[in-house]
């Protein structure tokens, strides 16, 4: 069994935690633009959202959709949809031991994909920019699993 003291040890594991723990602060950034978005639009998704707001029929005005709260929730589901397949296989990837300018580079790049896909997904900046970030972060966790595929786990 790994010591913890092993793991603080591991320079790839600890880059690892930093760009993660910057990634998810990012990821739950996103969740309070959403809820900052829904609360200054007053666009609610669930009726007891809006309770507060007024009663039967003139509580349900607030029951819509609106284009900015959508963009902003996208941007979030896009985040959840690739963050989470990055934090299995960079962890798994950074305990593999590898070289931690490799590790560093898979790393930073994808954080700085992921930043750079928010911005595009928000302002909105023209396709391709979006889709482009999109395509470098997948990547980046491609290349650290067939690293690891290739490299460490028995097939």
């Amino acid at each position: 069994m790994v010591e913890l003291t092993q793991l603080m040890e591991n320079e790839a594991f600890m880059a690892f935690a930093s760009y993660a723990t910057i990634i998810l602060s990012k990821m739950m950034f996103m969740s309070t633009a959403t809820a900052f978005y829904r609360i200054t639009r007053k666009v609610f998704a669930n009726p007891e959202d809006c309770a507060s707001l007024g009663k039967g029929e003139s509580a349900k005005k607030y029951l819509r959709i609106d284009d900015r709260v959508e963009r902003v929730r996208r941007a979030h589901l896009n985040d959840l949809e690739n963050i989470v397949p990055f934090l299995g296989i960079g962890l798994l990837y950074s305990l593999s031991g590898p070289d931690l300018s490799t590790a560093l580079l898979h790393f930073r790049i994808f954080v700085g994909a992921r930043i750079y896909h928010t911005i595009a997904y928000l302002i909105p900046l023209p396709q391709p920019n979006r889709g482009l970030a999109f395509f470098v972060g997948y990547g980046v966790t491609l290349s650290m699993a067939y690293r690891l595929l290739r490299s460490k786990l028995y097939l």
